[in-house]
């Protein structure tokens, strides 16, 4: 399965300037499959995911959203950073507020997001969840083991044999 994975740079940028890594990693899986890609997103990563999909009508580009231990509604320990992406993942944060707003308004694919109850870096564990979503509880995991569990990856990995993963239109300028 072609893929492409990224590394959200700056380390500590806002999390709107990661949406062009985001945006080019769409692109080119999308082009070397043909099918609308998944997004596998672990903690930050589904925040710039959500970011990227309300820079535009990018919904339809993706098959499905797979988050991983993501602060979607923050995260308690988000108050004691002072670098723009940390402050923005504090909870009630005017950011993370816009993009609720936002997130709501727009389309959007569907979404899975793995969560636990012992996760170190996102808490409480209810701030990973988001309405509307397929909510999945890994109990007992922390922030990095959460990717890991064999429940995990196998649920993940299915969506990409899934039939209803069709084959998008293309533009003139064979884009999605």
């Amino acid at each position: 399965h072609p893929f492409a994975a990224v590394n959200l740079e700056p380390v500590f940028g806002a999390i709107d300037e990661y949406v062009p890594i985001i945006e080019r990693a769409v692109a080119a899986v999308a082009h070397a499959s043909g099918l609308p890609p998944i997004l596998i997103c672990h903690s930050m990563g589904g925040l710039a995911a959500r970011a990227w999909l309300r820079s535009g009508e990018n919904a339809h580009r993706v098959h499905h959203v797979v988050t991983i231990g993501a602060p979607h509604h923050g995260t308690w320990l988000g108050q004691f950073s002072r670098l723009p992406n940390g402050s923005q993942m504090a909870q009630g944060s005017q950011w993370l507020r816009e993009l609720d707003r936002d997130h709501a308004r727009q389309a959007q694919p569907p979404f899975t997001c793995w969560y636990s109850n012992c996760d170190n870096i996102v808490f409480p564990s209810s701030t990973a969840t988001l309405a509307g979503a397929k909510n999945r509880l890994v109990a007992g995991a922390a922030h990095v083991d959460l990717a890991f569990p064999p429940r995990v990856i196998s649920v993940t990995l299915s969506l990409l044999a899934r039939p209803d993963r069709k084959r998008p239109r293309l533009d003139s300028n064979n884009r999605l």
